[in-house]
C-alpha cells in the first residue's frame, strides 16, 4: 500500500513542478541525485572511479512532448558521452527512450538514439536503455535489437515483475545483446506483472541464472543480500553488479573487496522527481533514511 501511494505521488504532475523547484528539496535528494549540472554529475562519476567502481551516467527525464526537448536532450547525451571520453571516465551513458521522443514518432527516437550509439562506439563505450512501463517494452526492444544489430555497444533493460521478460531474456540472449535485470519500479496492471514481492524475487534470480549462463555479459542490479548471493556462483569476468548512487554502500564495498565489478548508475539533472519516487517506492529504508537525515541536519 506505501509503495503504491509512493508510486501514485510520482505521477503528480503538479507536485512533481513545485518539487523540483522547491528550496528545501536538494538536502532531501543529495544521496541519490548526483547533481543538477553535466559538471556536477561527472566529478561524483570520477570520484567513485578513484574508488574503483565504474558508472553509468543517466540524464534525468522522461515522457518529452515536444521534438526540440527530444532533440534538446539527445545533444546533451552526446555532450556528456564527449565528455566522459575526453577525461578518461569509466562510464557508461543510460538514456530513456521517451527522452528521446518516442511518445512524439518512433523514426525520430530512433534517429536520436542512433546518433548516440554511433557516438559510442566511436569513443569505445555502450548506450544503455532504461526500461519504463510495460507499454513501452516492445518499442523499446525494437529499437534497441535494430542498434545492436548495427553497432553491437548497447545494453537492453529487463524488469523482473513482467511476466513476459522470460521470453525477453531468451530473445536477447540469442542475439548477443547485453541485459541489464532490475526488478521493476512501475506500478502495473495485475494482468502484465507479479503483484507479490515473493514472486518477482523468485522470478529474478530464475532470470538472472538464465543471464548469467547464456547471455552476454549480463549486469545484475540490485541491492537485496539474496539476489546477489544469487548470482555470486558465476565467474567473476562474465557479469557485473549495478546499485544505485547512493543505495547500499555498505554491500557496494563488499562486492569490490571480493573482486566483483560494481557499477553505479549515477542520475542528474533538474527533472528528478519522477526518478526520486521511485526509489523511495522500491526500498524503504530510503525513506527512513531521508527521514533520519532530515532531522539530523
Amino acid at each position: 500500500m506505501f509503495r503504491s501511494f509512493l508510486i501514485f505521488l510520482s505521477q503528480q504532475k503538479s507536485l512533481r513542478r513545485w518539487m523540483e523547484h522547491s528550496t528545501f528539496a536538494k538536502p532531501l535528494t543529495r544521496r541519490f541525485i548526483a547533481g543538477n549540472t553535466l559538471e556536477e554529475a561527472i566529478a561524483v562519476c570520477e570520484k567513485v572511479n578513484r574508488e574503483g567502481i565504474l558508472t553509468t551516467l543517466d540524464y534525468l527525464g522522461e515522457s518529452v512532448t515536444a521534438i526540440e526537448e527530444a532533440n534538446q536532450s539527445r545533444d546533451h547525451c552526446l555532450r556528456a558521452i564527449t565528455m566522459l571520453h575526453d577525461r578518461h571516465v569509466q562510464s557508461t551513458i543510460s538514456v530513456k527512450l521517451t527522452q528521446l521522443g518516442l511518445d512524439i514518432d518512433a523514426d525520430l527516437c530512433f534517429e536520436n538514439a542512433r546518433e548516440l550509439v554511433a557516438l559510442a562506439k566511436q569513443t569505445n563505450t555502450r548506450v544503455e536503455f532504461d526500461m519504463e512501463s510495460s507499454e513501452y517494452v516492445d518499442r523499446t526492444l525494437s529499437i534497441v535489437k535494430r542498434l545492436h544489430e548495427e553497432y553491437g555497444c548497447v545494453r537492453a533493460v529487463l524488469q523482473a515483475y513482467l511476466f513476459r521478460t522470460e521470453g525477453d531474456v531468451a530473445e536477447l540472449n540469442a542475439m548477443g545483446v547485453p541485459v541489464r535485470l532490475c526488478k521493476g519500479a512501475y506500478k502495473e496492471p495485475e494482468e502484465v506483472a507479479f503483484a507479490e514481492k515473493a514472486d518477482v524475487d523468485a522470478n529474478y534470480l530464475k532470470l538472472a541464472k538464465l543471464l548469467l549462463d547464456g547471455g552476454n555479459y549480463p549486469a545484475i542490479a540490485t541491492h537485496d543480500d539474496r539476489m546477489v548471493s544469487g548470482a555470486t556462483y558465476a565467474p567473476k569476468d562474465r557479469f557485473e553488479f549495478q546499485m544505485l548512487f547512493g543505495v547500499r554502500r555498505d554491500l557496494q564495498r563488499k562486492l569490490l573487496e571480493q573482486g566483483y565489478r560494481v557499477r553505479l548508475y549515477v542520475p542528474y539533472g533538474e527533472a528528478w522527481y519522477p526518478y526520486f519516487m521511485r526509489r523511495l517506492a522500491e526500498r524503504p529504508a530510503n525513506v527512513l533514511f531521508l527521514v533520519w537525515n532530515f532531522f539530523k541536519n
